[in-house]
């Protein structure tokens, strides 16, 4: 259910971890120097992501698939005028239409490079929602890829916590309590049970 074609044939497996590993980091050094927020976003994203993934027992190839994908997740922004990522979330209607890009904007700039086809699901649609209103191509639940579903909910987690001016002053709790009310609407429940058990079970993670 959760093979991945990267990972399949075991002879190659060292390699091609160690390739998109050497990929993965490039492109985080280009997140980096678009905005140090923004990659220390990635990061945080990414370790949450992928301790969730765990704890759901997937595959190792998988949960190294998440990992990755969950530090480039917001790759298509470095391609974004940087007052888009400034205003967030007070962006006007045009603002707000090139920001809906960059999933697809991501996975375009990674399609073409050998090793990273097995990412673009998560990447291109960590903003899809459970109930089929996110974007970009409005899929519904388990249409939604898995990595991209535990991205999702990690991605929400970290920018209500630490980016967002309008979240400034909320709590852990109370930006759990949201999640929570975003079961079966925004996000798969199966993946919140797990990601909130990670949150307040593992102390590295804030």
């Amino acid at each position: 259910m959760y093979s991945s074609s990267l990972f399949q044939n075991p002879i190659s497996f060292r390699e091609t971890q160690n390739m998109l590993e050497t990929i993965t980091l490039h492109f985080a050094d280009l997140l980096r120097l678009k905005s140090a927020a923004l990659y220390d976003h990635s990061v945080r994203v990414s370790n949450y992501a992928a301790a969730t993934a765990v704890y759901m027992k997937l595959p190792s190839n998988e949960i190294t698939l998440i990992r990755y994908a969950g530090l480039l997740h917001d790759i298509g922004l470095i391609s974004l005028p940087n007052q888009i990522l400034s205003k967030a979330p007070y962006l006007s209607r045009r603002e707000l239409s090139l920001y809906k890009k960059h999933p697809e904007l991501g996975a375009n700039m990674l399609e073409s490079i050998p090793g990273c086809q097995d990412l673009l699901p998560y990447i291109r649609c960590h903003h899809e929602h459970w109930d089929g209103t996110g974007f970009p191509k409005h899929l519904k639940n388990v249409n939604i890829p898995l990595g991209a579903r535990i991205i999702a909910v990690a991605d929400y987690y970290d920018t209500a916590i630490y980016s967002s001016p309008d979240f400034s002053e909320k709590t852990k709790a109370e930006v759990t309590r949201e999640i929570f009310s975003g079961s079966s609407i925004l996000f798969d429940p199966e993946v919140i049970a797990a990601f909130i058990k990670v949150l307040f079970h593992k102390t590295d993670l804030k």
